[in-house]
């Protein structure tokens, strides 16, 4: 069932009730502009309820129609079914692998993100993950600090990014931001995707295996669905070789993990700069004292400018949905 608009009013009820939000767990943008979203919608905080969170959900069953969400609290088919009157759920990130979307699209319950607007951002962090592990920089800091520098003064050499080729999986909004960086800065850009893109000049591969191939270093940009889970494994790592980077600022599952670290440990592969992991905030522990890995806390698209434009962005969503206008960036429901 497609969403379909209707009218969001009735004449019974109330201001309050005619702009509850729903929010089960804040995402960081709503709490760093909390004051913006409070002023304009009545915001029902399931993670600040003495109440067991469906208990909470029971509470507003009749009365929530839209929710806004991030991957720290996910919308699954149970939160779906707890909410019989939900029509919008607002997330406040570009990728909905948090979000039920098969459910959804059986309810007929419309789906916004924050479209492209993280996406320089995080090809910025990309290209600089990739940087910082070909040259070593993480590293040069901890040998510095480490008091290294005084006490040995050997300090292994980095690789140059000019001219190494480097394969994109998944050339939509941030892997073309990707390739277009990283062609300025003289790199050879291939990339695998869904399909091959005729508008760009950079070398598609049909598949992960040939472009890992012909690559040495792959940056994951791709969105996380079946098809994607662990599509980077040991096969994929091996064609790689052993000077191979990975870089990953999508989501931790399209990688085996439990493999990438048997091949960084056992030097298969010859670095990985990793924004996102398979059970966040959960990270191998083995990752912590190599010296080829560089490691963020999934925070590639966290930066002051990009979180207030993503606010407006929500809060413009569910200003349309509660005047009936057409929603800013709805996501299409093909699960």
């Amino acid at each position: 069932m497609d969403p379909k608009p209707q009218d969001h009013q009735s004449p019974s009820s109330t201001p309050s009730q005619l702009r509850q939000v729903l929010v089960l767990r804040p995402p960081p943008v709503f709490t760093v502009h909390e004051q913006d979203f409070s002023s304009k919608f009545h915001i029902l905080k399931a993670y600040d309820s003495p109440l067991p969170t469906h208990d909470f959900l029971q509470t507003h069953a009749q009365s929530v129609k839209a929710v806004l969400c991030s991957g720290i609290g996910p919308i699954t088919a149970d939160v779906i079914r707890d909410l019989p009157a939900l029509e919008l759920v607002v997330t406040a990130s570009t990728g909905v692998n948090h979000i039920d979307m098969a459910e959804c699209r059986r309810r007929g319950i419309a789906v916004t993100n924050t479209g492209d607007v993280f996406s320089d951002d995080v090809a910025d962090a990309a290209v600089g993950l990739l940087i910082d592990v070909m040259r070593r920089i993480t590293s040069g800091d901890r040998f510095v600090r480490g008091g290294r520098w005084a006490t040995s003064g050997e300090y292994t050499l980095g690789s140059k990014l000019a001219c190494k080729r480097v394969g994109i999986v998944g050339l939509g909004n941030i892997g073309s931001r990707v390739a277009t960086r990283l062609k300025a800065m003289g790199c050879l850009v291939s990339y695998t995707s869904r399909q091959e893109k005729h508008t760009t000049p950079f070398t598609f591969y049909p598949n992960i295996l040939q472009l890992a191939f012909n690559s040495d270093a792959l940056v994951i940009c791709c969105a996380l669905t079946n098809e994607t889970r662990h599509i980077i494994n040991n096969k994929v790592m091996m064609a790689l070789g052993k000077k191979g980077i990975i870089v990953n600022i999508a989501r931790g599952a399209i990688i085996n993990e439990v493999e990438l670290v048997k091949c960084l440990v056992e030097g298969e592969i010859g670095g990985a700069g990793l924004d996102v992991f398979e059970n966040e905030p959960n990270v191998p522990k083995e990752l912590f004292e190599l010296d080829n890995v560089v490691l963020l806390p999934h925070r590639t698209a966290f930066t002051q400018e990009s979180f207030y434009n993503a606010a407006q962005i929500l809060i413009g969503n569910l200003e349309a949905f509660f005047t009936n206008k057409p929603l800013l960036t709805l996501v299409p429901n093909e699960f």
